[in-house]
């Protein structure tokens, strides 16, 4: 769930100053800040579910892949986010001196709650889209045995593909990696409600 503090003006290094303080997580929006609170237990099965079945190394190609507590910076629109699953190649590219903030994305992974979903699919995609390496967009529903994926073709080309039921098998297009929805939900019991 998304929630807005107070309507003032913060600069960058404000926000990361109350950041490092924060008892919850939140985002920096061009000068807003805003709360990201009620990640549940399902959303968080299924992200450690990503995670734990992503090799590190993929065809002789080193990978990092983080989850929690990692920001990235997007310049573009003067934007902090912690998104839920991220996979670099190489080495990070960190924003400034912080080790907890990053600028080279390659594949971000996003766990949809009802609060969340039409943000994460829409704005916040728009503005993943503006980091030069960034080629590859997975959305997780927590509800159901559903995936969306976004993979950059050109600059200004993505293809979508959807994936539903638990036989169904995500293959990464920038990765050569594939796993099954089942593996995705291991675990996830969809007959909690939690928002």
């Amino acid at each position: 769930m998304v929630l807005q503090t107070e309507k003032r003006y913060y600069t960058p290094e404000e926000y990361l100053e109350l950041e490092e303080k924060a008892e919850y997580k939140n985002e920096y929006r061009d000068g807003e800040i805003i709360s990201i609170i009620g990640e549940t237990t399902n959303h968080n099965k299924i992200a450690g579910n990503f995670c734990r079945k992503f090799p590190l190394t993929v065809q002789g190609q080193d990978y990092d892949i983080y989850i929690v507590n990692i920001k990235v910076w997007i310049p573009r629109y003067r934007f902090y986010t912690y998104p839920d699953v991220i996979v670099i190649k190489g080495k990070p590219i960190y924003e400034g001196t912080s080790t907890t903030i990053i600028t080279n994305p390659l594949l971000i992974v996003e766990v949809l709650s009802n609060s969340t979903k039409n943000y994460d699919k829409t704005d916040k995609f728009k503005y993943y889209r503006s980091i030069p390496g960034f080629q590859e967009y997975i959305m997780i529903d927590q509800y159901s045995f559903a995936v969306e994926q976004f993979a950059k073709q050109a600059e200004g080309q993505w293809i979508f593909k959807e994936y539903e039921g638990e036989e169904a098998v995500l293959v990464l297009d920038s990765i050569d990696f594939q796993i099954t929805l089942r593996d995705i939900y291991e675990r996830v019991n969809f007959e909690l409600i939690e928002e």
